[in-house]
C-alpha cells in the first residue's frame, strides 16, 4: 500500500490527508503501481464525464477533460515533451542537448510541440466511438504509465544525479512484470483481446523512443521518459478510436 501512495503522489498532485515515509529506492519500486495510478486518473476521468456529457458538446467535454488530466498530473510529461522538442530543435551536441532540457524556460519549438501534443490528444479523444469512450477514459493512461515501466526498466540514464535515474534504478524484471500483468488483466477486461493492439502500440513506440535517446543521449532523463508517456497517450487514444475496424 505504501508503495502505491508513493506512485500516486508522483504521478498526480491530489493531495493525500496523511503522511507516511518514503525510503531510498521506494520510487523505483513503486513503478510496478504505475498503471494502477494510471486506472485511478482513468476512473476520475470517466466520472467527469458521466457529470458533463449531458451538459456540452462531445468536442467541449472532450476538451474539459484533457484539461483535467493536466491539471491531475501538474503538467509532469508535457513539460518532458516540451523540453525534448527544444533539445531536439537544438541540433547540437548530446550536452548541447541536455542542457536545453534542463533549462526551466521553454522555448519557441517546445511550445509548438505543447499545442501539437495537446491538440493531437484532444483530437484522439474526439475519435474515440461514444460506445467505446468510457474504457478509453480508463485505459488509455494506465498503458501510458506502463509504457513508462518500460521504458525504465533496465534502461541507461544520461544523468547519474536525475529524478530519472532515481526511478529507474529500483524499476526491474519484477517491477515491470507487475505492470504489465495489471494493464494486461484490467484491459483484457475492458476490451477482450482487441486490447492487444494498443498495448503492442505503446510497446513498440516505446522501444522505439527508448533506442532513439539512447543513441542520441547514451541513456534516458526524466524528461526524455515524460515525452515518450505523452506520445503513448496520444497512441493509444488513436489505436482505440480504430478499433471498430480491427477483427481480431
Amino acid at each position: 500500500m505504501r508503495l502505491l501512495l508513493i506512485a500516486f503522489q508522483f504521478l498526480t498532485i491530489v493531495p493525500l490527508p496523511f503522511r507516511f515515509r518514503c525510503e531510498k529506492g521506494d520510487l523505483g519500486r513503486s513503478t510496478a503501481f504505475f498503471p494502477v495510478v494510471g486506472f485511478v486518473i482513468g476512473g476520475l476521468l470517466v466520472g467527469c464525464n458521466w457529470l458533463i456529457a449531458p451538459l456540452f458538446a462531445r468536442p467541449l467535454c472532450d476538451a474539459l477533460l484533457i484539461t483535467l488530466l493536466t491539471l491531475i498530473t501538474g503538467a509532469l510529461h508535457l513539460d518532458g515533451l516540451a523540453d525534448v522538442c527544444d533539445g531536439l530543435a537544438a541540433r547540437g551536441s548530446r550536452d548541447r542537448f541536455l542542457a536545453v532540457m534542463k533549462d526551466s524556460q521553454v522555448g519557441a519549438v517546445g511550445a509548438v510541440g505543447l499545442v501539437l501534443g495537446i491538440l493531437l490528444k484532444w483530437q484522439a479523444l474526439v475519435a474515440v466511438p461514444s460506445e467505446l469512450k468510457w474504457q478509453a477514459l480508463l485505459l488509455f493512461p494506465a498503458l501510458a504509465r506502463f509504457g513508462q515501466v518500460l521504458t525504465m526498466a533496465g534502461a541507461r540514464h544520461a544523468r547519474l544525479d536525475g529524478l530519472g535515474a532515481a526511478i529507474a534504478q529500483g524499476t526491474g524484471v519484477v517491477t515491470f512484470s507487475l505492470a504489465l500483468a495489471t494493464v494486461a488483466s484490467a484491459g483484457f477486461h475492458l476490451l477482450g483481446f482487441k486490447v492487444m493492439v494498443p498495448l503492442a502500440a505503446v510497446c513498440l513506440l516505446t522501444f522505439a523512443g527508448r533506442m532513439f535517446f539512447q543513441r542520441k543521449l547514451g541513456g534516458l532523463t526524466g524528461d526524455t521518459i515524460g515525452c515518450i508517456s505523452e506520445l503513448n497517450e496520444i497512441l493509444a487514444l488513436i489505436v482505440i478510436s480504430a478499433l471498430p475496424l480491427i477483427r481480431i
